[in-house]
């Protein structure tokens, strides 16, 4: 198992928003003991000299082989987390996404590796099942943002 830690320089991400009806495709996040402790839209870290909309478009290449489209206008969140003691600063810009691959919303499940090699899974998750099941979504202020996720 790998154990990760946050980078302690502030950090500039994408994360997009893919939507099979209400529910949100995210990544498990673990904790050190390989609990599920919340979960996260993919995307990842802005490449120096990438802008925002070619980051995007070449983390869900490396993660799910497929390209996307970016159907919604972009959000900027700050988050400022601590994972197992860490401090981590990050700025987030999200956007609604499509999948090209319309296989992928038939799929529950969707195991894929990150670009270290780390397995990962990412499912389809809809505010209910995050709640009764006491997962938090990341990055903070995610929630807030995603108003019309019906309760």
């Amino acid at each position: 198992m790998t154990v990760w830690r946050p980078s302690q320089q502030i950090r500039v991400k994408v994360i997009g928003l893919a939507w099979r009806k209400d529910q949100l495709l995210a990544a498990e996040v673990e904790d050190d003991g390989g609990r599920i402790k919340g979960v996260r839209p993919l995307g990842g870290a802005i490449e120096f000299g990438e802008s925002r909309e070619e980051a995007l478009h070449r983390e869900f290449r490396e993660e799910l082989e497929t390209d996307i489209r970016i159907v919604g206008p972009w959000h900027l969140l700050e988050n400022i987390y601590e994972h197992h003691g860490a401090i981590g600063h990050e700025f987030i810009f999200a956007a609604d996404i499509e999948l090209t691959d319309g296989s992928l919303y038939e799929r529950d499940e969707i195991r894929y590796s990150e670009l270290d090699e780390t397995a990962a899974t990412a499912r389809w998750f809809g505010r209910d099942s995050l709640r009764d099941a006491g997962i938090d979504l990341y990055p903070t202020g995610l929630d807030r943002l995603l108003s019309r996720w019906r309760d």
